[in-house]
């Protein structure tokens, strides 16, 4: 390949997977704003809002556990074009669903739009450089993740708001106060469409000799072997604190800031819950450029884990979230709505440098294996946003403030466990070493990166 296609390939492939990414959250995010009409049609409490929250991410765990290996041997073009086209054509059918049965199976389906984060971040490795990887992964990401915010909780309230007239169908679309079913419909079918393109354009690696080194990682064994390295396990833990904690602060922020401080304005609590979203996605790609800055220029910013340059900011960036989180408690309990808001920025600031040192180090710890790790810890990251809801929505509770507190300190044997591997003893034989499932990595032949 000519360096003018290579450079060429390398961006169109990233926009692609980025476009892919960003309306992959819309859609999976996309109910999050419109939970007051939901919750008035379908007669919910505010408790089962949190059980709807978490339901909208309970397929995804295994969803991309299975889709990771699935794209190292069919490729991203084709589990990312597929993959569309179904959460698309589920969207629409809850945009349609009488009955909360209906609607709650067809979200659950529609929910897997979340997978295609796993997709993406094989797609990019496949296609960037070690020295430049976690700046990728972070742009893609980070822009992908900007979809709850910019899409799902700024844009559709205002396109879809109490004025909507649908332009196609008029203004008897299955209308609700919210017109929520209308944003399931248009974005569902965006989505098809988009599947269609992915699969077209898309491909799924920068090298025939990449691609092959990458199926050829594909086993049963591998699987388990890498699902139980130290840095495997260590980086699923470090998700389920930083992208679970994203899911769950996404999918709850919209109904704390109406319930927790009498915010009914559906627009305006959207838009306070946004700038978390913001925060969390486009911050991103400066936690994968800081990873990538501080391992090629060998710099230590915590002495203490000396030599593991990426380890070190990853390790930072996790103090950082923990704190943050009790912070949003002293916050809420100020009692006012904007010290809230400011809290909620800066734990959305946290989880994105996190996430983005955390997928700086996947794919450059398994570079032929990277689809596989991803949807590992992406999958078992996912785990926080079904179990972090139920925390912040707890009925035994006595406010809404205080779950914050009780998830961060629940987070501190993450931190103690990524505290022990990253020591530079323990970190040097992390990919190697690990627990239950003894043997070697498969190296593949003919790897070109």
């Amino acid at each position: 390949m000519k360096p003018t296609d290579l450079l060429y390939g390398k961006y169109r492939n990233l926009l692609l997977a980025t476009a892919m990414f960003n309306l992959g959250f819309v859609i999976w995010f996309s109910f999050a704003p419109f939970t007051g009409g939901i919750a008035e049609e379908f007669g919910l409490s505010v408790a089962q809002l949190g059980i709807v929250a978490s339901a909208a991410v309970v397929a995804v765990p295994l969803g991309r556990i299975l889709i990771g290996p699935l794209t190292d041997r069919y490729g991203a073009n084709v589990t990312g074009g597929i993959t569309l086209v179904t959460v698309g054509t589920f969207a629409v059918v809850s945009a349609f669903s009488q009955t909360y049965e209906v609607f709650t199976a067809s979200r659950v389906v529609a929910s897997l739009s979340g997978i295609t984060f796993v997709i993406g971040i094989q797609h990019v490795a496949e296609w960037f450089e070690d020295e430049n990887l976690g700046t990728a992964e972070g742009i893609f990401a980070g822009v992908g993740n900007a979809g709850a915010g910019l899409g799902a909780y700024f844009t559709l309230p205002r396109l879809f708001g109490e004025a909507y007239v649908d332009p196609i169908f008029g203004p008897t679309f299955l209308a609700t106060s919210s017109n929520w079913r209308a944003a399931f419909f248009y974005t569902g079918v965006l989505a098809v469409l988009l599947g269609g393109v992915y699969y077209v354009f898309g491909d799924a690696a920068k090298s025939e000799a990449k691609r092959e080194a990458t199926k050829a990682g594909v086993s049963w064994d591998q699987w388990r072997f890498i699902a139980t390295r130290y840095g495997a396990v260590v980086l699923s833990a470090a998700y389920v604190m930083s992208f679970g904690l994203e899911l769950a602060m996404n999918g709850w922020l919209g109904t704390y800031y109406r319930e927790a401080f009498g915010q009914g304005d559906v627009v305006i609590a959207a838009t306070f819950a946004a700038t978390f979203s913001v925060a969390a996605g486009l911050l991103r790609p400066i936690g994968g450029y800081v990873s990538d800055v501080l391992a090629r220029n060998e710099r230590d910013i915590l002495p203490v884990f000396r030599g593991e340059y990426r380890n070190q900011w990853t390790f930072a960036t996790l103090a950082f979230v923990v704190l943050s989180m009790f912070g949003m408690t002293a916050a809420g309990l100020t009692g006012n709505i904007y010290v809230a808001v400011v809290a909620g920025f800066l734990v959305g600031t946290g989880c994105a440098f996190s996430e983005g040192a955390i997928f700086a180090q996947v794919p450059a710890m398994f570079p032929n294996n990277s689809g596989s790790v991803a949807g590992i810890v992406g999958g078992i990251g996912t785990i926080g946003g079904v179990v972090y809801p139920l925390a912040f929505s707890a009925a035994f509770l006595p406010n809404l403030h205080v779950g914050y507190a009780i998830v961060g300190a629940s987070m501190l044997p993450i931190v103690g466990l990524t505290a022990w591997v990253f020591q530079p003893r323990v970190a040097a034989r992390a990919n190697d070493d690990g627990w239950l499932v003894s043997g070697e990595r498969i190296v593949a032949a003919g790897d070109d990166d």
